[in-house]
């Protein structure tokens, strides 16, 4: 890593090799009010200069144009990149702060003809279940799946927010390379019983927001500093009294980001790291930016080395957190586990 590159991880029991650390795209059409095309071609390109290799969009990020965005810096680099994308989340036209889950196999093999087409590529690389729709077994949607690997439209499969006994019985019908959940200082429930589950299994963790959606960053201290459009107005734990108590918990990231000449976010991002060795499993965090001198940041966070004393300030964070991650937990593996 002398050339300042990062290292690598597998995905899976048999997948590829990727950058230990990816990068989260859809800010970069949706969700995180406006963006700049072109820094976010810049932020793309720089990436894949650090060795971050593992781009994760979805279907629904813009219904599609997040994937539509990133085709042409896919096809630049096919070889060199993993692409991932998702099915089985949309949003409701008429109310955005709904959603709709499907996971029946016409709308899975309409969905993955049309991410094909976005993204302009014959085969994505990782092709996740967004979300679990309880009213399909879990066993069908993965046999769609893996009819697809047959096919050759994919190559390997992820599953996102499933609780550990969906995950198990969804391996047993297809090997499963990722596990996408959200995991950071802020959000630990999936150490319970889905991070040991992935453990046994050989399921790489990708964990999502792994800074918080930027509240561990401090770039933002409530729901009121960010523009009407930018969807983190909706959850919980940063609004009102929520967001107050939150911001509080701060205080002990920046003592260790003192005490190693490094950010709010590097630390956030080195603790999640660090997970990779404390659960004895792959984890590959898929921080979302949109700025180069963001992902450079990022990247250097991979070589952070948090002590037992920083470990031992870090760890209650997590269970002084107030409001829930979503107004509604129910499609995630914390709502139903």
């Amino acid at each position: 890593m002398t050339d300042g590159r990062i290292a690598k991880a597998r995905l899976g029991g048999d997948g590829p090799e990727v950058g230990v650390q990816g990068l989260g795209c859809m800010g970069m059409s949706f969700a995180y009010g406006p963006s700049d095309a072109e820094e976010s071609r810049a932020t793309l390109e720089r990436a894949l200069e650090l060795g971050v290799t593992l781009y994760d969009t979805a279907q629904a990020y813009g219904a599609g144009e997040n994937e539509k965005f990133l085709s042409p810096f896919v096809k630049a680099h096919r070889d060199d990149l993993v692409i991932a994308t998702k099915f089985g989340l949309g949003i409701d036209p008429d109310d955005p702060t709904k959603r709709i889950i499907r996971n029946d196999e016409p709308y899975i093999r309409e969905a993955v003809e049309s991410s094909l087409r976005r993204l302009d590529v014959d085969v994505i690389d990782l092709y996740y279940m967004h979300r679990r729709d309880v009213n399909v077994p879990i066993e069908e949607t993965v046999g769609v799946m893996a009819d697809l690997v047959r096919e050759g439209k994919v190559k390997q499969l992820g599953l996102s927010e499933v609780t550990a006994t969906e995950l198990r019985a969804a391996h047993a019908v297809h090997p499963i390379a990722a596990l996408q959940s959200e995991w950071s200082l802020f959000s630990r429930d999936i150490e319970a019983h889905v991070v040991p589950t992935a453990r046994d299994l050989g399921v790489t963790l990708v964990a999502y927001s792994p800074l918080g959606r930027g509240f561990l960053t401090g770039s933002f201290a409530k729901a009121e500093d960010l523009t009407p459009d930018d969807f983190r107005r909706q959850q919980p734990r940063f609004t009102g009294d929520n967001a107050a108590a939150n911001a509080a918990l701060l205080d002990p990231i920046r003592k260790v980001a003192d005490a190693h000449g490094a950010s709010l976010g590097q630390i956030a991002l080195a603790w999640v790291h660090q997970q990779s060795a404390l659960h004895a499993l792959s984890v590959v965090p898929i921080p979302g930016t949109r700025k180069p001198t963001r992902v450079e940041e990022n990247a250097a966070a991979t070589r952070i080395t948090l002590g037992e004393e920083d470990m031992a300030l870090l760890e209650p964070i997590a269970a002084r957190v107030t409001g829930d991650r979503y107004a509604d937990m129910a499609f995630t593996s914390a709502g139903r586990e």
